[in-house]
Formats: structure tokens, C-alpha cells, sequence
């Protein structure tokens, strides 16, 4: 369901809500700094993977075109493997987002909402104080 085909919550529209109040609430902090932990790092890793490609085919043609199987050289598996890095990273990111952020996301949107029908609202410092034991749930 995207976000336009979702209907009004009771009690008035998000965009009433005090947007610096939710940004600034520990619920939202643990949701960002989960997804920085994740996306910065492996924007690096990835950036340095390419960017090691790029100059081994700009200063080391020599290597990249030794031969491994055929006419396949180590340049073209490079190549190939930049396809297959941006595969893992988009599986990784899911796999993680469906674990880490999307609970917190969905919990965070139906407080916003005003649908949380009584949960607690401490249920993400539990769950981030599971996640720095290294407890699974």
C-alpha cells in the first residue's frame, strides 16, 4: 500500500504532527542510527570496490587482461562482479530492513498515527537493549 492509498487515521492527518517532536523522540533516534549504522559503511565498502575496479582498468590494463578461462579476463569478471555486489547489497539491505527497521518503523508509525492501542512505548529501548546483548528475538 503505498502512501497515497492509505486512509486517513482517526483523530486527524500525520502532517498535523509536530514533526521536530517525533524526529527529536528516542523512537525515531534508534530507527536512524540503525539505518546510518547499515548504509554508510556499505557505501564505503561499495564506493572502494568500485573505485579499485575503475583504477585497475585505467593503471593496470595488464592485469586486467590476463586471461583466466577463454576470452575471459580478470577485468570482465571485475566487471561482472560489480552486477553481483550490487545484488548482495540490495539483499542485505532487505534482509536488514525487515529485521531492524521496518518493526520500529511500523511501530513508530502507529504512534504517530494514534493506533497503538495501549502497546508500551518503551518496546524499542527493549528491543535496542536486546540488540547491544546480541540477544535474537
Amino acid at each position: 500500500m503505498t502512501a497515497t492509498e492509505r486512509p486517513s487515521p482517526p483523530g486527524g492527518s500525520p502532517e498535523a504532527q509536530d514533526w521536530e517532536e517525533i524526529q527529536s523522540s528516542p523512537e525515531f533516534q534508534v530507527l536512524r542510527h540503525r539505518l546510518r549504522t547499515f548504509v554508510f559503511p556499505m557505501t564505503g565498502l561499495f564506493l572502494a570496490w568500485y573505485l579499485l575496479y575503475v583504477l585497475l582498468a585505467s593503471y593496470a590494463a595488464s592485469f586486467m587482461a590476463i586471461k583466466l578461462v577463454g576470452n575471459i579476463n580478470v577485468g570482465l569478471v571485475f566487471g561482472l562482479l560489480q552486477f553481483v555486489s550490487t545484488f548482495l547489497i540490495t539483499f542485505l539491505y532487505v534482509r536488514f530492513a525487515d529485521r531492524k527497521l521496518d518493526p520500529l518503523a511500523g511501530q513508530l508509525r502507529n504512534e504517530i498515527e494514534g493506533r497503538t492501542n495501549g502497546a508500551p512505548t518503551n518496546q524499542v529501548r527493549e528491543t535496542d537493549a536486546d540488540d547491544a546483548r546480541g540477544t535474537v528475538k
